[in-house]
């Protein structure tokens, strides 16, 4: 078996552990707004789920390329299946809930409503977003770099059109989820950007000039996410100011937005091109640092370790763990309890997985 990429597990298992952290915190008054998903700048919290398809697309390259290395025929179908499970397995994880909510309502929910809830406020998730993604870019995760940049930037454009024509409207009063059923279109763009980090990575001969290339990459991938989400000064309901750089600029990514928002604003609900380059580009430059900390200087954290090689089982587990949390703590809890009860809540997630890592089980679909 060829050996793992020390980097990639590491930067994958530090994002498994983020995403814990601000998944759980995210419920509470007392959390910080960049600690939650704001849905109208680019808090800490939503920079993980990008980190996350990023890691995805540089390991499907790399597993696809190795199998169709070993196998071309069949190799197609081989991920239209394990694409597929893990949208069935995200579906069973999301709406199984719902479907136990809606039949022990006191007052039954019309098949309209119900479905309505359950498709577009709580099927298209993580899990079921990274399936159908994937699905989408299986046509050119085996091609040249150009020709996934052209799917990215097509895949952009046609989710900018759609926008504008009615979907961000629709996708923002519905309260979607990570961009509702057409997020696909943006989550390739983060998805595509790991795939090209392992064309960097492993086409460099030297670890050093992978990290500076994946360095700037990344801040020209910011720099033109940001400079995206300007144009929320020039669309409907804003207009141009007359003079000053107020006129040209929005508020920093991290800083809350000081005009009203459109489509051109980061938000993770509606899954904005702008949102997901900037969170391409972050993703790059901090893979930059994991590959010279990790594949350069051998460092690794344990705990990343665990995380990062069992993604999925950690994913499973921490979501288990929420539901059961869930009834024991009131959304106004003092700071002091909202700690205690993280450190726990971690405990559990990681202890789940540590002890699957040591009896040498690993998830995978």
């Amino acid at each position: 078996m060829p050996p793992r990429i020390l980097s990639l597990d590491q930067f994958r298992g530090y994002t498994v552990l983020a995403m814990f952290v601000v998944n759980f915190l995210g419920d509470f008054a007392v959390t910080p707004a960049l600690l939650k998903h704001t849905n109208t700048f680019f808090s800490y919290a939503d920079a993980v789920m990008p980190q996350f398809f990023f890691a995805v697309g540089f390991a499907y390259r790399l597993t696809f390329l190795r199998a169709a290395a070993k196998q071309s025929a069949g190799v197609y179908r081989r991920f239209w299946k394990r694409n597929g499970s893990l949208i069935l397995l995200g579906a069973l994880m999301y709406l199984g809930p719902e479907v136990v909510r809606a039949l022990t309502r006191e007052h039954p929910l019309t098949l309209k409503a119900f479905l309505t809830q359950a498709i577009c406020e709580e099927l298209f998730q993580t899990l079921v977003h990274i399936g159908i993604t994937a699905l989408w870019i299986l046509p050119v995760i085996g091609s040249r770099p150009v020709v996934r940049i052209a799917w990215m930037l097509g895949s952009a454009g046609l989710h900018l059109g759609l926008s504008h024509w009615f979907y961000y409207e629709w996708v923002t009063q519905v309260a979607g989820i990570d961009g509702g059923m057409l997020g696909f279109l943006t989550w390739t763009i983060p998805m595509i950007a790991g795939s090209l980090a392992h064309d960097v990575l492993t086409q460099q001969a030297e670890p050093a000039k992978a990290v500076r290339a994946l360095w700037w990459y990344g801040v020209g991938v910011m720099v033109l996410g940001y400079g995206l989400s300007c144009l929320n000064l020039v669309t409907p309901p804003n207009s141009a100011a007359s003079t000053g750089a107020s006129s040209w600029l929005v508020a920093p990514p991290f800083v809350p937005p000081t005009h009203p928002v459109n489509l051109w604003t980061m938000s993770q609900r509606a899954g904005s091109v702008s949102y997901l380059t900037f969170g391409a580009g972050l993703a790059l430059a901090l893979y930059a640092g994991f590959v010279w900390a990790c594949d350069i200087c051998r460092w690794q954290l344990g705990i990343w370790r665990t995380l990062g090689t069992n993604a999925l089982a950690g994913y499973v587990i921490h979501s288990i763990v929420a539901l059961a949390f869930g009834p024991l703590l009131a959304r106004r809890a003092p700071g002091g309890v909202v700690i205690v009860a993280l450190l726990v809540y971690l405990g559990i997630c990681y202890g789940g997985v540590r002890l699957l890592e040591r009896k040498g089980i690993h998830w995978r679909i």
